[in-house]
């Protein structure tokens, strides 16, 4: 039974990968076909479709705008979150695990369930359809997504090292600056990564709230592939390469800094 269930999980990885490389292939192969017509691969290959969807689709306003958005969640959600989950994590209560979960309580259910309600007060405020609501808007459920994710981390960190602290003189902006925020800077980073991505992979809230000028790159593929008029597939799928790339540069650049691995360790090691 268990060289069975080695194997099942095995085949199950090797397709898993196989899949995802097949579909990603295809899409990276097919954004620089000239035509592909059934046949294995396409008879010529360019880079025109890239400049096409660039002018077409006006992609420096949407990566613009993009990356003003996922910046700014991400700011607001560490800026935010840090003092909240801080505060959390130091004091308990009759009614905390109530508000705990009132307060996750966007994670939990679907967006569409609030979106718009949301988008209808935002709107009647003369917000929705801005870049200031499509960050507001992000805000909601990424605000207790960086809590959740800072939560466990200042509940390692022990509170003697905080009395030791006072003990010797700190202030409380000392205390913070030299003990807990260092401290803190995987949970940071882990949070900040999370954030930064869901944000530009969120399409619920965003097509809700964005308009003509306030769209992220991924409420513009949605609208590349499903608006009304014809667009070349190919235009279509380099529009999403360019998506894929932007995702995966902002990973990479993060993982240099953050080892999901060993953040605890690394944690648990400092204390």
């Amino acid at each position: 039974m268990g060289r069975l269930w080695h194997v099942a999980v095995y085949l199950f990885v090797v397709g898993f990968v196989l899949n995802l490389v097949g579909i990603v292939g295809h899409v990276l192969v097919s954004s620089f076909a000239r035509r592909w017509f059934a046949t294995p691969l396409p008879n010529a290959f360019t880079t025109a479709w890239y400049a096409y969807s660039w002018r077409e689709f006006q992609l420096d306003q949407v990566l613009t705008v993009t990356l003003v958005v996922a910046a700014s969640v991400t700011a607001l959600a560490l800026g935010l979150g840090f003092p909240a989950a801080y505060l959390l994590a130091r004091h308990d209560f009759r009614a905390k695990n109530a508000l705990l979960l009132l307060f996750f309580l966007p994670l939990l259910i679907p967006q569409m369930t609030y979106g718009i309600p949301l988008a209808t007060t935002l709107y009647r405020y003369r917000i929705g359809g801005t870049v200031a609501g499509v960050i507001a808007a992000n805000l909601v459920p990424m605000l207790p997504l960086a809590i959740f994710v800072l939560l466990p981390f200042f509940e390692q960190i022990s509170v003697n090292l905080e009395w030791a602290a006072r003990v010797h003189g700190a202030s409380r902006f000392q205390l913070f600056r030299r003990v807990i925020v260092p401290l803190a800077v995987p949970g940071l980073l882990t949070a900040g990564l999370l954030v930064l991505v869901t944000t530009i992979a969120n399409f619920e809230l965003t097509f809700l709230l964005s308009g003509a000028g306030s769209q992220t790159l991924v409420v513009a593929l949605y609208y590349a592939v499903f608006a009304a008029g014809m667009r070349p597939i190919y235009s279509v799928d380099a529009m999403a390469v360019i998506y894929m790339a932007l995702v995966l540069a902002l990973l990479v650049l993060v993982l240099r800094f953050v080892r999901p691995t060993q953040m605890v360790f690394r944690l648990d090691r400092r204390n």
